[in-house]
Parts: structure tokens; C-alpha cells; sequence
């Protein structure tokens, strides 16, 4: 049975739906980016309100900057906009539930005008956005917008035809303030520290090169809430449309696969109204930083901690690492002794409890959370994820040999062959360059350490963190991932396994 509007009424009693005549809701919010995590996140608290008979000037318009999101686009509309959230946990009744929340999806390249009418139109009060940890166009090592890139010179150059989120924002924006309209609030949902505050620089830098009374309105007028999101979201797969076929009958061109497990925090700043998402579970804090830190540095940076060393092991999902006594042991280890001591007390949660929680979802069977997702895109998530547990650790004087692995491992792991001889693809913006570097006979370290838009200057001018990077790095090569994992892991670790090493 294919998905669409005709066909609700006949989906399976167990399968939920929408509860609200989608034909009497409005846009009020504009979401670039649609992937998974997004349909399995933001769009469900939105789709729970709905089902409240509330929120109803709160349906959501998907935008698609790159020619890429036409595969999204043209699935959601071959199936008028509905999709399937399909949960998988531990139960044996996973829950399925089929959404409504978006109600379209317009895509950049089929016309840049019809996007920002629809970013300036009063009816567009809230801009969230997932266009991942890369795509605020920020260098990593020092906070400042990369205005050289082409994209953006041209967004500056031609107003009226952008290419780029911040080129489509800042159009938008101005014919609001040239028309007297209220701006909308610009939410960003990537994984983030400080992600409102990221897009505000951003969004901030762009708009002063163009114009700067328009950017003094901006920064006046426009709220950039921060946020801290949660939701593991594996890519769908084959096997998940098929099962879910198989459970149902439902024929879902591109469902949603996600844990049960789901939380937002945000903070209350927004300029144009909002849904009433604390309804349904949100939190809103006046302050998310500890919450953010706590999740980027335990979960985010635990995911680093086991995605690199297990692909080199082989290990193709999640659960399978978990599986792996020693390799969950490190990841253990690293939550406890490297990531915990250097965050804040985080109010109303229990961080201990929170670690037991986080190792229980990566081990769900389930949903088959793929390794090589985590490992994507290393030079954006790493800086954000790992190096500032690790800063702190340098500043602090604090044991970093665990930490180093992590970034150790990823060199290993960008030659782009595991330790059983199997290739895979290195999936990141700046694949040439990480794996040249990475693969260098002579002064590999040095190199390696010297992409200054991933490690900055501060990390490669420690020369204790140099030495053990050496170390684990020699370590992983001459002795493989286990053998390295057990030595550090030891409560002492010796000089004599140097000898064991190849010099780099």
C-alpha cells in the first residue's frame, strides 16, 4: 500500500496518524535541511502538538539547498509529504507512526525567488535549520566566518540568485525590514556548541558585507536561540523500507529510522512567536550551555571514541562495537575519566545515570546504526566533538592518552583500509587533503597535525600531546588496535613498548 493522503484510512489500527485535517494548517515554520534527524526530531514534537489540535499556524516547509536534496523532495511529494517514523528499541512492538508535520518542500535550484518569498512572507515566524557541523561555513580553529569561499562571493555578488543559506536568509530578512515585517527567529538544530551563537556570527558576518545598516537590524531584531538536541538517527536503509513493508503493508519511498530515546533543550529567545513544545516534552532553559556540553562531549565525542577504532576493527554498526568488550570498556572509560571531570554540573540530570542511558543506546540491536555515519565527516565533527575534551586536558595538565587515541585512530582510519584488509570510502568535504596527509611517509605527524583548520595552533604546540600522539599512532601501526587499546588502558603505562613501534 503506497503512502499517501487517499491511503490513511486503511493503514494498520497499531500504525499511528495524523489526528488534525492537514488542509487547515499553516506554514508558520521554514526547516532547511530535511534529512533524517530532522523528521525524527524537531518535525515529531511539532506533529505531537498537531495532534493536540494545537500548533496550527506551525507546520513546517522543507527547503532543499543542494541538488542532492531532490531525492528527498521528490519521495515526500510522490507521497504528499507524509513519512514514517518507524522507532526500533528493545521491544518487540516497535512504535510506527506515520507524519504529517511537513506539508512541502521547496527546493533552491528549481528557483531561488519562490524561496524567499516564502522566507520573507509574515507567515514564516520561525527559520530552523540542519545543514550539518560543515555548513555554517565557520573555520573551526578560530570562530571566524569563511567569507573567501566561492559560494559566498557569489550569494554577495548576486543578491537576488543566492546559492547559500546565509545568501537566502539575508535576502529574505531585508525585504521583511523593507516591508515593515516582524523577522522571523533563526533556530539552528545541528550538533553545535553554541549553535545559535554559531549561526548568529554567521548569518551576522555575511549580512555586514552586504549591508551594514541591515546587519546592525539583524543583530537588533533576529533571535538565534541556542539548542541542544538528541535523537540517534541511522540512515534508512533497504532492509528498514523492507521491514517495515513487511510489518505493515506500508510502501514508504523514504522512512525515518530512529530510537525511542528522544530530547530538546532550548533556550526561550524567540522573536516571533513559538509552538508550545514544552507541552510535548521540550525543555526551555534561559541557559543551554551545560546540557550542550554534556551531550557534544559524551555522546557525540563517545561516538568518535568508538566509531574510529572499531571500522579499523571492522566492526560495521554500532551495537556490534558495543559488543566488543574491550572496545566498550575504553568508550566507558573515556565518558568517565577524560570527558567527565572537565564539564559543569549540568541541573536535573544525573550524569552518572545519564552514561548508563548512553551506553544502553548504543547498543541497540535494532536500529543498525552504521559506523561509517558516525565516522563521516571527521575534520567538522572532531574539533567540535573531541578537541575540546582534549584542551582541556592540556591546559588542565590531565591524562590525555585515551583522548589522543581517538584522534590517533582517525588518522589511521583516513588510509581508508580496516585491519582485516577491506576498503572503505572516506566520506568528509576535505577527503583529498585529510588522506594525503594522512598517508605521508615522512613527517607524517607533523603534517598531520598541521591541518590548522582542524587541530588550530594551540593542540599541535603541546609537546606532550605531540609525543603521545606520536606514541599511539606508531602504536596503531605496528601493533594494531587491540594491542594498543590494552596498553592504554593499563593503569601504567610503559616506555618499553616504544621499542615495539615503527618510527614515523
Amino acid at each position: 500500500m503506497k503512502l499517501n493522503t487517499q491511503n490513511l484510512s486503511q493503514l494498520p489500527e497499531r500504525v499511528q496518524r495524523p489526528l488534525y485535517d492537514r488542509k487547515q494548517v499553516q506554514q508558520g515554520i521554514v526547516h532547511i535541511g530535511v534529512g533524517g534527524f530532522h523528521r525524527a526530531h524537531q518535525a515529531i514534537y511539532t506533529e505531537m502538538l498537531l495532534n493536540r489540535g494545537k500548533a496550527g499556524e506551525w507546520s513546517i516547509c522543507g527547503v532543499g539547498l543542494r541538488s542532492e536534496d531532490r531525492a528527498m523532495q521528490e519521495a515526500l511529494a510522490s507521497q504528499d509529504y507524509l513519512y514514517t517514523l518507524y522507532e526500533l528499541g528493545d521491544s518487540d512492538n516497535p512504535q510506527i507512526q506515520v507524519v504529517g508535520a511537513i506539508g512541502d518542500f521547496l527546493l533552491a535550484e528549481d528557483g531561488p525567488e519562490a524561496l524567499i518569498r516564502k522566507l520573507a512572507d509574515p507567515q514564516t515566524r520561525i527559520v530552523s535549520l540542519t545543514i550539518t557541523e560543515g555548513g555554517y561555513c565557520t573555520d573551526d580553529s578560530s570562530g571566524q566566518f569563511n567569507a573567501d569561499l566561492p559560494q559566498i562571493r557569489h550569494d554577495l555578488a548576486n543578491p537576488q540568485q543566492p546559492k547559500t543559506v546565509f545568501g537566502f536568509l539575508t535576502e529574505a530578512l531585508a525585504r521583511r525590514r523593507t516591508a515593515g515585517i516582524k523577522p522571523f527567529t533563526v533556530m539552528s538544530c545541528d550538533n553545535l556548541p553554541h549553535n545559535g551563537q554559531v549561526a548568529r556570527n554567521a548569518l551576522l558576518s555575511f549580512a555586514k558585507l552586504r549591508d551594514l545598516g541591515l546587519h546592525d537590524w539583524i543583530a537588533g531584531n533576529v533571535s538565534f536561540p541556542n539548542a541542544m538536541v538528541d535523537r540517534i538517527t541511522p540512515m534508512t536503509s533497504d532492509a528498514h523500507r523492507s521491514q517495515l513493508l513487511e510489518e505493515t503493508g506500508i510502501e514508504d519511498a523514504w522512512p525515518v529510522v530512529a530510537e525511542p530515546f528522544l530530547q530538546w533543550v532550548v533556550e526561550d529567545r524567540f522573536c516571533n512567536g513559538r509552538p508550545s513544545w514544552e507541552e510535548v516534552g521540550v525543555q526551555f532553559t534561559d541557559d543551554v550551555t551545560p546540557y550542550e556540553e554534556m551531550k557534544i562531549r559524551l555522546l557525540n565525542g563517545s561516538h568518535m571514541a568508538m566509531a574510529y577504532l572499531g571500522a579499523l576493527l571492522g566492526h560495521r554498526y554500532a551495537h556490534e562495537a558495543m559488543q566488543d568488550a574491550q572496545l566498550s570498556e575504553f568508550v566507558r572509560t573515556y565518558m568517565d575519566r577524560d570527558v567527565t571531570p572537565l564539564l559543569a554540573e549540568v541541573p536535573g540530570i544525573d550524569l552518572e545515570h545519564y552514561k548508563d542511558t548512553l551506553i544502553e543506546r548504543f547498543s541497540n540491536t535494532a536500529i543498525c546504526d552504521q559506523i561509517s555515519r558516525l565516522c563521516s565527516d571527521g575534520s567538522s565533527k572532531l574539533p567540535k566533538f573531541v578537541l575540546p575534551t582534549l584542551l582541556g586536558q592540556i591546559e588542565s595538565g590531565a591524562e590525555m592518552r585515551r583522548t589522543t587515541l581517538i584522534l590517533a585512530a582517525w588518522c589511521r582510519y583516513l588510509r581508508g583500509v580496516d585491519e582485516r584488509g577491506e576498503s572503505y570510502p572516506i566520506v568528509d568535504p576535505r577527503a583529498a587533503s585529510l588522506q594525503e596527509a594522512a598517508c605521508l611517509k615522512a613527517r607524517l605527524v607533523e603534517n598531520f597535525l598541521g591541518l590548522e583548520d582542524v587541530f588550530g595552533h594551540r593542540i599541535p604546540a603541546s609537546a606532550p600531546f605531540v609525543a603521545i600522539f606520536r606514541l599511539q599512532l606508531e602504536r596503531l601501526q605496528a601493533l594494531g588496535v587491540r594491542a594498543t587499546l590494552e596498553l592504554t588502558m593499563a593503569e601504567e603505562v610503559g616506555t618499553d613498548e616504544r621499542k615495539l613501534a615503527t618510527p614515523i
